[in-house]
């Protein structure tokens, strides 16, 4: 992979406008990921040639994304098979040592003090590989150094390292993720997705009812796909604390016997006063799915979560309705009153 060496000079915390939009033009990492990226495609590195992906806009109060991306559908690699919230790694499944070299983009990785002037420790340097069935150009991994064999569980370093690697592109729209074990996660070996998506969502700007303001920690209710637990962080000096606070949340989840995802994106403070933006991160837990990932027409990952919807034929694309998405979204979720109550916990855990 090329090294891509970065300073917290290079953190774009606005993003500069949708593709098109006066003013709007790619940073050096959004750049030197799809050259590379486009790069692998020409090479034949995929499992399918990816061209211009049909995209509405579902009807409806929240301006659901759909898309239609049927070769994924058909020739991605099976998903494991999930057992445990805590299945330890398996050097007999595929897992990401495996990946041919070809397959690397990047690594990313801070500049020491030396040539970063001040600023904090440097964080966990984080390799960019393809997603070689990919959901949209620019569909890639963001891995911790593979050989140290990390199962599935999110790290306060690796999520701050990808909370950066968000903070240096440019693109609006340029969203991470990570589906845990039992939440439709498809290797147990630990990564996080990143891909652009090239609409707005509605998790970017839905109001949160403040659960712990010390934590910035709110409950996104109203005016989204799935209620979530939302903590946000107003700028770089935020990221080290919210990846903190994150993980002692997801940590506590796994505890309890709750799966979980979670979603990175742009966004508003969880006020949703229209201020101006910082990061969104959001947690949304779940009951747990054990054993292999269905091949369902609509399997509900972090993508659905957050109301972007890749479809996997004409048909479903065509006449999907957004109560239809809402309805088997919801089916994975808890009540409301159950919510409620596991956001005191988170709480005042974090309070403590």
């Amino acid at each position: 992979p090329e090294e891509f060496v970065y300073g917290e000079e290079e953190f774009i915390l606005h993003g500069t406008g949708w593709e098109g939009d006066p003013g709007s033009a790619p940073s050096r990492f959004d750049r030197a990921l799809l050259k590379c990226w486009d790069d692998r495609m020409e090479r034949g590195l995929f499992r399918y040639r990816l061209g211009p992906l049909p995209t509405r806009v579902l009807p409806g109060a929240l301006r659901l994304v759909a898309q239609l991306n049927v070769q994924r559908g058909t020739e991605r690699r099976p998903p494991q098979p999930v057992r445990s919230l805590r299945q330890p790694f398996d050097p007999a499944a595929f897992n990401f040592t495996r990946l041919r070299p070809g397959e690397l983009l990047l690594r990313l990785r801070r500049a020491e003090r030396g040539e970063d002037r001040g600023g904090p420790a440097a964080p966990e340097p984080l390799l960019v590989a393809i997603n070689a069935s990919p959901l949209e150009r620019g569909h890639v991994l963001l891995l911790p150094e593979p050989g140290r064999r990390l199962p599935q569980t999110l790290t306060a370093p690796v999520l701050r390292s990808g909370l950066e690697a968000a903070l240096l592109s440019a693109h609006p729209g340029f969203r991470l993720g990570f589906n845990g074990l039992g939440g439709c996660a498809s290797v147990n070996h630990l990564h996080l997705h990143g891909l652009y998506v090239s609409l707005p969502l509605p998790v970017e700007a839905a109001p949160a009812r403040s659960l712990c303001p010390r934590h910035r920690l709110g409950l996104l209710l109203d005016g989204v796909p799935a209620p979530a637990f939302l903590f946000y962080a107003a700028g770089p000096t935020e990221l080290e604390a919210v990846s903190r606070d994150v993980c002692r949340a997801a940590e506590h989840l796994t505890d309890i016997g709750l799966a979980y995802n979670v979603f990175i994106t742009r966004g508003e403070p969880p006020e949703g006063t229209g201020a101006e933006r910082g990061l969104r991160v959001l947690l949304w837990a779940r009951r747990p799915s054990f054993g292999a990932k269905t091949s369902a027409d609509f399997n509900v990952a972090l993508c659905e979560l957050a109301g972007h919807l890749p479809l996997p034929t004409a048909s479903l694309y065509r006449d999907v309705t957004e109560e239809e998405a809402l309805r088997a979204i919801h089916e994975h979720l808890l009540p409301e009153p159950e919510l409620l109550r596991l956001g005191g916990d988170l709480a005042q855990l974090l309070a403590d």
